[in-house]
């Protein structure tokens, strides 16, 4: 791989898990989230609801897959629409994103989606931007969603991401400074899942360049990114 490529894994999200998620104020949702993988929860379903860019997505795709390393048959629906007419045929664990917008023929199929696997032990997470209750939905699948657990998943504020940056860092055997940290959240996309993809990104290209992770390491690997890409990138202006 040349210099010139490096640059481009800037915007390389890896795949999300549990492990590249930071918690911050969300560790009891990920805790429970953990167990739901695992069959280990005697609840049939999880609702993870919360502003954009808090994680939902990330965590909904986290569970899939810490379910599959456990051995079980998961599924992650990215709407509501495309929730089949007998979705628990082929899984145990199912993970709906954005239940807020499901037409009603998607709210039936979830209100069936959720008493199969009910019967069954299965586990459905849903993942929406309001609490149920404000969900507009119908009233029997509000009321299921509501009677499992019900999870805010909280956007870290910029001081809570500066340590959990510093500590992603360190679990991956690297030192990240204030100044380097700093830089990042003054030029780059703010959300988490962008913040540590490119974290484990530059880790990366230090080690390739036989450099620290140091601002103008940082500067550099940005611009050349923005060169590589046409003027479009993770860095905003």
């Amino acid at each position: 791989m040349t210099n010139q490529q490096l640059p481009l894994e800037l915007v390389t999200q890896e795949p999300p898990t549990f492990d590249n998620f930071v918690a911050g104020p969300n560790g009891e949702a990920v805790a429970a989230l953990r167990r739901f993988a695992t069959g280990e929860c005697v609840d049939t379903g999880i609702v993870l609801w919360g502003a954009p860019g808090a994680g939902k997505t990330h965590l909904l795709h986290a569970t899939v897959a810490a379910a599959k390393h456990a051995g079980r048959i998961a599924r992650y629906i990215a709407q509501p629409a495309q929730v089949d007419a007998d979705p628990c045929s082929t899984a145990s664990l199912v993970c709906v994103d954005v239940v807020d917008g499901a037409d009603p023929k998607a709210q039936g199929r979830l209100f069936t989606l959720y008493n199969t696997l009910a019967a069954s032990r299965g586990h459905l997470v849903v993942a929406a931007g309001a609490a149920p209750a404000r969900l507009p939905l119908r009233d029997d699948l509000r009321t299921r969603l509501a009677h499992g657990l019900v999870y805010e998943v909280l956007t870290l504020a910029d001081a809570d991401k500066a340590h959990a940056l510093e500590l992603y860092a360190r679990e991956r055997g690297f030192r990240l400074s204030t100044e380097v940290i700093d830089y990042l959240l003054a030029h780059g996309r703010r959300d988490m899942t962008t913040l540590v993809s490119m974290l484990a990104a530059l880790d990366r290209h230090s080690l390739a360049a036989k450099r620290p992770v140091t601002v103008p390491l940082l500067r550099d690997w940005m611009r050349r990114q923005t060169a590589s890409s046409g003027g479009e990138s993770n860095v905003i202006p």
